[in-house]
C-alpha cells in the first residue's frame, strides 16, 4: 500500500516508521519544510509490538517528503494525525486533494466526528486512535513509545471495505487492530481523561512528572471523574465503555495501580516520560476546550476550573 503521512508530527513520524516495514511511506509537509527537517529523523523508541516490556530502537531513519499534493496522486491511504484543534483546517486542506485515497483520522476528537472532518467525503474516512506517543527533544531526537495494538472505530456500523483495508495495513506492520463500534463515545471519554491528566501535568510543569506519583495521579483522576456528567450531557452511553468504569472506581486504587505501572512497566513509564515539554500547546488546548464545553452546557467542573490559570491563554501561573 502507498501511504502518505500528513505532516511530520510525533505520531505521524512514529507510525510512518512502523508502517514502512510493509508499505511505501512518504510525508507531506508545507513548502520549505523538507529542507528544514532534513532527510532523516533520529529515533529513540520503545517498541512493544512484539515484546510486552518493549524493545529499544535507536537509529537514524531516512525519510521521503513531498511539498505538493494534487488530486491525481496515487496514494492508497492518507494518515491524518494532528492535534484536535488543527483537525478542521487540515481536513479542509485535504478535502479537494483526497483523490481515490482513504483518509485515516488518527487522534483525539472533541467535536462531533462528522463535523470535525468538514468537507472530507464521509465514505473515504476511517477512524482510529494512535498506537504511539512521545515528543521531540531539544536535541531533535524523537523519543517515544510504540504500542502493540491500534484502536479502530466506527460510528455504530460495520467497517467498510476501505476501513478493513486500513486495518490490514496496520496488521501487516505488526500491530493488533482492536475494534470500537461507538468511536464517538470512546474518544470523548479518552479526551476527558486526557483533560484530567494534562490539568495536573500543567500544574507540575509537564505530564512526565506524573509518572510514579500516586497523589498527582489521584488528583488527575478526580478532575476527569467530575467530567462524567459532561459526557452524559453530550449523549455518551457510559455503560458501553470500560474507560468510564475506570473513572468511577475509587481514585486511590486506580491511582496506585497507575503509579505502579508508570514506575515498573517500561511502556507505561516511557509513555509518560516522553511528554516532558512544558511548552506543548496541545495539553492546554485539551483543557481549554473541555472547560469551555462544560461551561456551555452548564456542567460544574470545579477542579478543572481551579487549574485554569495554568492553561488560560493569558496565563497568570
Amino acid at each position: 500500500m502507498k501511504i502518505l503521512m500528513f505532516g511530520r508530527g510525533v505520531v505521524a513520524t512514529i507510525c510512518g516508521w512502523a508502517l514502512e516495514a510493509g508499505h511505501d511511506v512518504e510525508f507531506y509537509v508545507r513548502p520549505g519544510r523538507a529542507a528544514a527537517y532534513g532527510g532523516a529523523v533520529d529515533l529513540d523508541l520503545l517498541d512493544s509490538r512484539r515484546r510486552i516490556w518493549g524493545k529499544r530502537v535507536a537509529r537514524t531513519w531516512p525519510v521521503r517528503y513531498r511539498e505538493e499534493l494534487t488530486p491525481d496522486h496515487d496514494f492508497d491511504l492518507i494518515v491524518l494525525s494532528v492535534p484536535h484543534h488543527r483537525l478542521a483546517a487540515a481536513a479542509d486542506f485535504l478535502a479537494p486533494r483526497v483523490g481515490t485515497a482513504t483518509v485515516l483520522i488518527l487522534g483525539n476528537i472533541w467535536a462531533e466526528p462528522l463535523a470535525a472532518i468538514g468537507a472530507l467525503p464521509v465514505d473515504r474516512v476511517a477512524w482510529g486512535f494512535p498506537p504511539a506517543g512521545g515528543s521531540f527533544g531539544q536535541d531533535g531526537v524523537l523519543r517515544g513509545i510504540l504500542l502493540p495494538s491500534v484502536l479502530f472505530g466506527t460510528l455504530d456500523r460495520p467497517p467498510t471495505t476501505r476501513e478493513q483495508a486500513v486495518r490490514q495495513a496496520f496488521r501487516d506492520a505488526g500491530f493488533r487492530p482492536r475494534e470500537q463500534p461507538d468511536f464517538r463515545g470512546w474518544v470523548w471519554i479518552h479526551f476527558v481523561l486526557d483533560a484530567g491528566l494534562h490539568a495536573q501535568g500543567l500544574r507540575l510543569g509537564s505530564l512526565a512528572k506524573l509518572a510514579g506519583s500516586t497523589g498527582d495521579l489521584r488528583a488527575a483522576l478526580r478532575v476527569s471523574r467530575e467530567l462524567l456528567p459532561l459526557l452524559e450531557a453530550r449523549g455518551v452511553d457510559l455503560r458501553r465503555h470500560r474507560g468510564s468504569m475506570l473513572l468511577r472506581a475509587p481514585t486511590w486504587s486506580t491511582a496506585a495501580a497507575l503509579a505502579w505501572l508508570t514506575t515498573h512497566f517500561p511502556p507505561a513509564r516511557v509513555g509518560f516520560e516522553a511528554h516532558d515539554d512544558p511548552d506543548a500547546e496541545e495539553p492546554r488546548e485539551v483543557c481549554r476546550d473541555t472547560l469551555a464545553e462544560a461551561r456551555r452546557l452548564g456542567i460544574a467542573a470545579p477542579r478543572l476550573a481551579a487549574a485554569e490559570p495554568y492553561f488560560a491563554r493569558e496565563t497568570t501561573a
